[in-house]
């Protein structure tokens, strides 16, 4: 298997519903279930939700990513699943994260005021590269923290 590394970023519209207890229910469990499957796949990544969308980013061996990626589009809990970029990569920007969720903490929602005032948080708005650095620079301000 080729071990290169490749970076996977996609949007999709939150399909679980407004019910905040059910929401944090299913966020919770895709967060744990993509966690065993991450580390068991060697893949790395931040996922954020904001304005009944998510945005990803997977890193890791290309077959592992894609395959990652194909069982999102199965999920029923995300519709119109949109894949942004699909780059090879010379190192990991979420090392420590098998997935890491970023969106809900206030903190949060005032870093990218100003991504959201531009797009509305309209990730068809955004490119892959701009969701990328976002979800960085959130991991990056969190593990400061």
């Amino acid at each position: 298997m080729d071990n290169s590394l490749y970076r996977l970023v996609y949007y999709s519209r939150n399909q679980i519903g407004d019910d905040g207890a059910a929401f944090s229910s299913n966020v919770d469990e895709i967060l744990a279930k993509s966690q065993v499957n991450n580390l068991r796949d060697e893949i790395t990544g931040a996922l954020l939700f904001n304005a009944g969308c998510f945005a990803q980013v997977l890193e890791g061996p290309l077959e592992r990513v894609e395959a990652a990626f194909e069982r999102i589009q199965q999920d029923e809990r995300h519709g119109e699943v949109s894949l942004l970029a699909v780059d090879p990569i010379s190192h990991r920007y979420f090392p420590n994260w098998a997935m890491g969720f970023i969106g809900t903490s206030e903190a949060h929602a005032k870093r990218f005021a100003d991504v959201g005032s531009s797009s509305g948080f309209d990730p068809s708005r955004l490119s892959g590269e701009q969701i990328h650095t976002l979800l960085r620079d959130l991991a990056i301000e969190e593990e400061a923290a």
